[in-house]
């Protein structure tokens, strides 16, 4: 998505072929058991709303580590 480009009028279709490209089937492939990680908000619109998948910020998979090891 490359920030709010994809959400801009007229870029869905650049911002969708962009992700098929490699990250949105590497995401559906992935097993259910493997954390998507991604900083950007947009990347993680863009993952949630195509695949369906949680993704998770780095701060919130760090949190989630420190909690399941105390």
């Amino acid at each position: 998505m490359a920030g709010a480009f994809g959400f801009e009028r007229g870029h869905y279709e650049v911002s969708m072929q962009v992700g098929e490209r490699g990250l949105l089937p590497a995401v559906r492939a992935a097993s259910d058991d493997t954390y998507i990680v991604s900083n950007g908000f947009s990347c993680r619109e863009q993952v949630r709303q195509t695949t369906g998948r949680r993704v998770w910020h780095i701060a919130e998979l760090l949190r989630e580590g420190l909690t399941r090891a105390k």
